[in-house]
């Protein structure tokens, strides 16, 4: 079995695919968009409060986490359009729970969002 010439490209061209990929998903996704925007957001209000060290590991870790579960749900779904343009029942699972995963990963991140409110009201 032949090997792809991109699986083993240098680490510059590998950074670009998926610079590429960020870009091509921010385009198209406006979930994506939004919460990329609410990462940048969160960035600036904890520069301005400065909280200790440990809430900006978690609230960023979960942020991130976030962006990048909507990104493979963003690849699963164009994929899955792809090989199944007839809106097959099993590809609407498939998606429907690639969407649920962004969703508990949303939903985690409003309890950690509280929990830092919680945080801030009683500092």
């Amino acid at each position: 079995m032949a090997t792809r010439p991109e699986k083993n490209a240098p680490l510059l061209q590998r950074v670009r695919h998926a610079l590429a990929g960020l870009g091509h998903a921010l385009r198209q996704e406006r979930s994506l968009r939004t919460q990329a925007a609410m990462l940048l957001a969160l960035l600036v209000f904890l520069g301005w409060i400065r909280p200790p060290a440990i809430w900006w590991a978690v609230l960023i870790l979960i942020s991130v986490a976030v962006l990048a579960a909507e990104l493979f749900n963003s690849a699963l779904e164009a994929l899955a359009d792809h090989l199944a343009p007839d809106q097959h029942p099993q590809v609407r699972v498939v998606k429907d729970c690639a969407a649920a995963a962004v969703l508990v990963l949303v939903a985690g991140a409003i309890a950690i969002g509280l929990a830092f409110v919680v945080y801030l009201l009683r500092r």
